[in-house]
């Protein structure tokens, strides 16, 4: 994950033209947790931020703060609490940064216990270590979705929320199959949190 997004550089809380992973799953949870968009803007001040961002003319002053990597911010229990090992059986990878090793699902095993996750489940997609660039271990973040197969109430599809694409060039939110991204991710597993 590249850690500057567009709405770091233009140093604003609300950049929707280019959105990617991290941006998304801020935008979504904090509009989810609010009543209004300015409710929604406190909301971003408190959860993107390691400590609080502060606003001052309509731009935040202090980016330096905010989470540049995924795993910091599952760490912070702003972002819901870790569920990883409530999903199934955990395995340990190469850490950085500082920690030896962190717990991730493989993606047989979040297959196996998908029946556990719930909407709104944040899914973070850990790196093969060499494949990480500026020593981030999550590389990519999503949102599930679970909603009833039409036709059949008693049948559940479990879909992936993300950012597809480049920084550079922009992507597109798309909604796809949980097994079928799994199937062809370039990840070694995730990580879960779930508000409630």
């Amino acid at each position: 994950m590249d850690p500057l997004g567009e709405y770091v550089s233009k140093a604003t809380i609300v950049s929707d033209e280019r959105v990617d992973c991290m941006y998304l799953t801020f935008r979504a949870v904090e509009l989810a947790l609010s009543h209004t968009p300015d409710e929604a803007i406190q909301i971003a001040l408190e959860r993107r931020f390691h400590s609080k961002g502060v606003l001052k003319e309509g731009h935040v002053i202090n980016y330096g703060d905010r989470f540049e990597y995924g795993e910091d911010m599952i760490e912070s229990g702003k972002w819901g609490k870790e569920m990883t090992s409530g999903i199934g059986k955990t395995m340990k990878i190469k850490g950085s940064r500082g920690k030896d090793f962190v717990e991730v699902l493989s993606s047989d095993a979040l297959m196996q216990g998908m029946k556990s996750l719930k909407s709104g489940d944040l899914v973070f997609f850990a790196k093969k270590p060499d494949k990480r660039e500026a020593g981030e271990i999550i590389g990519h973040i999503g949102i599930i979705e679970v909603r009833d197969v039409e036709g059949n109430q008693r049948s559940k599809a479990v879909l992936l929320i993300h950012a597809s694409g480049t920084k550079g060039k922009g992507g597109a939110v798309k909604k796809v199959l949980l097994r079928e991204y799994l199937s062809k991710m370039p990840f070694i597993g995730v990580k879960i949190t779930r508000f409630r």
